[in-house]
């Protein structure tokens, strides 16, 4: 039967100097999509030279080579594809610039690096690398097309396992038979899990989950609907008067992304402390931020810092507000709303389909926190993802409230924003909440009609800044401490639709 291939997309990526040119295609023998990435095939003579050029490096610089090893500086992989350079001219005049680039990143790759899967990891459209084992070929998850077979398998399961000890190496972790699983954050922020065989029954696996290095802001979820301007203002003031919020949401929804584009809006004279498994959330650099991490054991079970330790050397941090990256545990929780009870607004995502699943979580076991704790949490936002398209909304958001029934007190979600599947808009469901209003008049001291106008200036910043694309941390959080310290001067320009850079915002 002929195989009809439609091609669907195509771009090139290039990865320390060999450039690769990706099609992303439609054949008729799949079930999905497929990733095509064109890499440098060496014939027998080429392998050959890289060989000798590894095995003499091995042997002149030994204490260099064991460095990058174990690093991932890029200071050391410039000298290293110096060093290749200087050798394959010596061993082999005559190529072409490029091809003495190809061939040294190529080694680099080799040597330090994950090989082919280099390529992929440079591509900055897909998310996620999945090597499932030797005998399937590699799954990339791409941010437009979703998941996509490629054309590149790893061919052996010890070229798996040796991927797995290396990234394992420059971590400072292990993983061996004894402990087969590997769970760490490289340097440049992306998240890497690998199993090996017989855990994994198929065979070894290895997935990259890709940071971003250009992080998400309001701007970029506003233009994609994922947020509304009525909805990013709701949150917005209360989070400048200090009320606290979990973004809720199922897997691969976007929670912690959707945390990250709302602190910005934190008033730049506060201390934050975040705390988290691995380092995610990327706040404005010139907040007052403290940024902790946990850490797990060492091969003797010694070392381990949790999320609870944080949490309480946290409060003796004088913090303002603590961010958690995300509530696991009962300990965690309950340390938490203690911090939340005692005054502090806090921040923290949570694994929950709704809003209501969110107060269930927290009531019920394991969690099982009193009510009068859960009921000091004002709002609840829910990340989505849309299983059909891929897009990625907020579905509800809701406040806490209290209601009497039977005599006994209980606690319920009241949604002041829905997402409508059908137009896809997200809108207000009700003009006034049960809640959060009262609690804005104390904390703030704005009148009803003063609160609706605060709603609509912060509305018209926003859509100020999507208009003149501001859309990078710093410039987002600028913004945002501007109109607190220079409101006048910030609205002037906005009103007028004035140029940003009058303000130095850029």
């Amino acid at each position: 039967m002929e195989v009809r291939e439609e091609l669907i997309d195509t771009y090139n990526v290039i990865s320390d100097g060999i450039v690769s040119k990706i099609s992303i295609l439609r054949a008729s023998n799949k079930f999905t999509m497929v990733y095509k990435a064109e890499v440098p095939q060496l014939d027998a003579g080429t392998r050959a030279v890289l060989t000798e050029i590894r095995t003499q490096l091995i042997r002149e610089y030994p204490q260099k080579i064991q460095m990058l090893s174990e690093s991932t500086s890029q200071n050391l992989k410039v000298e290293f594809l110096d060093l290749v350079d200087k050798k394959l001219k010596e061993i082999v005049p005559g190529l072409s610039d490029i091809g003495y680039v190809e061939l040294s990143a190529m080694l680099l790759h080799e040597m330090f690096g994950l090989g082919v899967l280099e390529i992929l990891d440079s591509d900055p459209t897909l998310e996620e690398i999945v090597v499932n084992d030797s005998k399937s070929p590699v799954f990339v998850y791409h941010r437009k097309y979703g998941w996509l077979e490629t054309n590149i398998r790893i061919d052996t399961e010890s070229r798996i396992e040796g991927f797995s000890e290396q990234i394992a190496r420059k971590v400072g972790r292990q993983i061996t038979t004894l402990s087969p699983l590997l769970d760490a954050q490289l340097v440049n922020g992306d998240r890497v899990n690998a199993t090996l065989f017989p855990i994994s029954t198929h065979g070894n696996t290895l997935d990259i989950r890709k940071f971003r290095a250009d992080p998400w802001t309001i701007t970029d979820f506003l233009k994609s609907k994922t947020l509304s301007t009525p909805l990013v203002s709701f949150i917005w003031q209360a989070m400048q008067y200090e009320l606290s919020l979990i973004v809720t949401g199922g897997t691969a929804s976007g929670k912690t992304s959707l945390l990250n584009v709302f602190m910005p809006f934190i008033p730049p004279n506060q201390r934050i402390i975040t705390i988290e498994d691995t380092n995610e959330l990327v706040l404005p650099s010139f907040l007052h931020w403290v940024s902790l991490l946990t850490r797990q054991p060492n091969s003797e079970g010694k070392g381990e810092v949790t999320m609870l330790d944080l949490l309480v050397n946290s409060l003796r941090m004088r913090p303002d507000r603590i961010v958690v990256g995300e509530i696991r545990r009962k300990e965690d929780a309950q340390t938490l709303f203690e911090a939340l009870m005692t005054g502090h607004s806090v921040y923290a995502t949570l694994h929950a389909e709704t809003a209501q699943q969110v107060v269930k979580r927290l009531l019920s076991e394991p969690i099982d926190l009193p009510d009068i704790e859960v009921s000091a949490m004002d709002l609840i936002v829910t990340a989505f993802r849309q299983r059909r398209s891929g897009a990625r909304r907020v579905l509800e958001l809701a406040e806490l409230t209290e209601h009497l029934v039977s005599g006994r007190t209980e606690l319920k979600t009241n949604n002041l924003f829905e997402w409508r599947p059908r137009t896809d808009t997200i809108e207000r469901t009700i003009n006034m909440s049960q809640k959060i209003e009262n609690k804005l008049e104390l904390y703030s001291g704005l009148t009803h009609d003063e609160i609706k106008a605060d709603l609509e200036e912060k509305d018209m910043v926003l859509k100020w800044l999507v208009a003149h694309n501001i859309n990078t941390v710093n410039q987002v959080g600028l913004m945002a401490s501007t109109y607190y310290t220079k409101k006048d001067e910030l609205m002037k320009i906005v009103e007028s639709d004035g140029d940003p850079a009058k303000l130095q915002l850029i």
